[in-house]
């Protein structure tokens, strides 16, 4: 994000803020810009006596503010670092007459994941007065792939698009998960080397045959002893393959298709836009579209939330999950 390397680049030139408030729904970045501030704002011979963490659930408003007035000693700032800030939700207000007048040799860090502030408060307008507010929205699912090419272009590799629609979908929307898992193949991979499915598979455990990236790309080829193979698979697998998740994407991709019947426009940026999927998954519509009529994709997905019940156990008594796959195909391709 353009603001996160904003404000460490003004870190690095020397003009840190009285007053960080990182805060929303995402964490990878609250967590990225609070380590970056803890480990090199000070250093090392001044973190002893200059640098604090606290927890939110430890202190209080009045807490944090004794600390922040103190003076630093033998440095020119003092470092204090609120994780958990959340947890002061229902107290964060006392902290207006500290933003409103800060200790300038102080920079206070607040770690308030999940939660944001009222923007209408006073709280809100006397700390973007006098620090900066960053609020880390969570990405969207058709976001995650981008992020993940540019992560992984900054580590000095690149990534095939099959590699990278795996990972999204065995990680989900999780930012410091996936990180992690690169950060994983960055010790055992070379930089420069392509990320593939080959790798992924080896490294991370995933397979790159058997997923429910494999199955729908088998379903829009109506590519029916491949996509009863991998059905096979995920019933002899059902703890690593939910079919919860199986039946959401499933769901999702025809919920899509017919989105896209219904599309004048069906130029790609029109189609990334209106549907929310990478550049990669437009040839799955395209040829979806070819393959099921608009009142085929409407039929299944009738039959879809029919079987997506009976995994829940409406209308059906413990029916085995592989049953439900099958079914679930039958519906699809007759």
């Amino acid at each position: 994000m353009d603001q996160v390397k904003d404000i460490i680049k003004n870190i690095k030139a020397g003009n840190a803020a009285p007053i960080y408030f990182l805060m929303g729904e995402e964490p990878y970045y609250i967590d990225k810009i609070s380590e970056y501030i803890e480990d090199n704002l000070l250093t090392e011979e001044e973190k002893g006596f200059n640098q604090m963490v606290l927890y939110g659930r430890d202190v209080t408003v009045q807490d944090i503010v004794s600390n922040a007035k103190r003076f630093p000693l033998m440095a020119e700032k003092q470092v204090v670092i609120v994780k958990e800030a959340q947890e002061l939700a229902r107290s964060i207000d006392q902290l207006e007459s500290y933003a409103a007048q800060v200790q300038p040799s102080t920079v206070l860090v607040f770690c308030y994941k999940y939660k944001t502030l009222d923007k209408r408060k006073k709280i809100y307008k006397a700390i973007e007065k006098s620090g900066i507010i960053f609020e880390s929205k969570k990405l969207k699912e058709y976001q995650i792939e981008a992020w993940l090419k540019k992560l992984l272009t900054a580590k000095g590799y690149s990534i095939d698009p099959k590699a990278s629609a795996m990972l999204v979908e065995f990680l989900g929307t999780d930012l410091s998960k996936i990180a992690n898992e690169i950060d994983k193949l960055a010790l055992i991979v070379p930089k420069g080397v392509q990320i593939t499915a080959e790798v992924v598979e080896k490294n991370i455990g995933i397979s790159k045959d058997f997923n429910n990236f494999e199955l729908i790309k088998a379903i829009v080829d109506r590519n029916q002893l491949k996509a009863y193979k991998i059905a096979n698979y995920f019933a002899q697998n059902p703890k690593n393959n939910p079919i919860v998740l199986t039946m959401g994407l499933v769901y999702s991709y025809f919920s899509k298709l017919l989105l896209y019947h219904g599309l004048k426009d069906k130029s790609p940026s029109n189609v990334m836009k209106q549907l929310k999927v990478s550049q990669y998954a437009i040839k799955d519509y395209e040829m979806g579209f070819r393959i099921y009529k608009m009142k085929q994709v409407s039929s299944i997905i009738a039959h879809l939330k029919d079987v997506d019940l009976k995994s829940k156990g409406v209308g059906a008594q413990a029916m085995p999950q592989g049953e439900l796959l099958k079914e679930m195909l039958i519906k699809i391709f007759n």
